[in-house]
């Protein structure tokens, strides 16, 4: 069975950065690694996350808006080989989605160069002037991934057998267990590696071409390919 719907994970995949909140956070010159930590810890939620994080870049400029978020993200890079990888699927009429807990600033931009069928990602409640305010708009759970992917496939008519996933994190293992076939793509640690069917170690979107685009390809033991 043909694959017709992949999910991509964003920072770190599509992106050649680590996360797009930290390129904001680097920006300014500073970090929120407390927060990371009590976010991993189930000490704080989603929101409450994008709370501190929006604190710290009021700290810094306190009418921040919208468009500073633009301004900053622009020159974010595509990973190599991305226009080839959509390209690619595209020609085979697969409908393409980002799945991401990243800054739907630079999802947005990505997804109207890609022609990417549906941006998820997480944004802000701006004031009448475009500024953000105190609160996120959660769109993308950040450890509920595999649910986002799941109300996609439900949207789209789907089924787990037609359906792929790429990401490089362990919050992505999830997406992967809604799919037929998980790209770990530059995967951060031995967990991701293995609960994908297949691994692509080169910094090259178009490694991944092959595992989306060929039928024979199903899950159960990795298939062989680039480690």
């Amino acid at each position: 069975m043909p694959i017709k719907f992949v999910a991509f994970d964003m920072d770190g995949t599509l992106l050649d950065v680590s996360s797009s909140w930290a390129e904001v956070h680097r920006f300014f010159g500073d970090e929120n690694t407390q927060a990371l930590q009590l976010f991993l810890d189930d000490e704080i939620d989603d929101q409450e996350f994008m709370r501190r994080d929006l604190a710290l870049w009021h700290r810094h400029r306190p009418h921040i808006s919208e468009q500073d978020l633009v301004s900053i993200l622009a020159s974010v890079p595509l990973m190599p080989g991305a226009h080839e990888l959509f390209d690619a699927l595209h020609a085979r009429g697969i409908r393409t989605a980002i799945v991401s807990g990243g800054l739907d600033v630079v999802a947005q931009r990505i997804g109207r160069e890609l022609g990417i069928d549906r941006v998820l990602a997480n944004g802000f409640v701006l004031d009448g002037h475009g500024r953000l305010t105190d609160e996120g708009i959660v769109r993308v759970p950040i450890k509920r991934k595999g649910d986002v992917v799941a109300g996609l496939q439900r949207e789209f008519g789907l089924s787990v057998a037609e359906c792929a996933a790429v990401g490089n994190s362990a919050i992505d293992v999830a997406m992967f267990e809604r799919s037929r076939i998980g790209v770990a793509f530059l995967p951060e640690d031995d967990h991701v590696r293995r609960r994908a069917t297949h691994v692509v170690t080169e910094k090259d979107l178009r490694q991944v071409i092959g595992p989306l685009t060929d039928d024979r390809v199903g899950r159960g033991p990795r298939s062989p390919g680039r480690r």
